[in-house]
């Protein structure tokens, strides 16, 4: 998986390059990236590949801090026993 893949229009790379942004405007931004990421993209990997990408450098900015966020909040998927799981 590579930045391009997952940031194809370059939300989340322009999002760290806007001066004074805060949490509220980041929260939106995110919330777009997440919406237009692709279904069949493990959302923990991208998010990490996020972190790691822009997040070591900016350790400090809001958008950081969504990133890790989402990533602590991501739910692993759950096996489904029982009938419904052979579906």
């Amino acid at each position: 998986m590579k930045v391009d893949d997952i940031d194809s229009t370059g939300l989340i790379r322009e999002s760290f390059r806007i001066d004074g942004i805060d949490a509220a405007q980041c929260r939106s931004i995110f919330l777009d990236w997440a919406l237009k990421l692709p279904a069949d993209v493990d959302q923990r990997a991208a998010l990490s590949l996020m972190i790691a990408t822009y997040g070591a450098a900016n350790p400090d900015h809001p958008m950081t801090a969504i990133l890790r966020a989402g990533l602590a909040e991501t739910p692993r998927p759950a096996r489904r026993g029982g009938s419904r799981g052979r579906r």
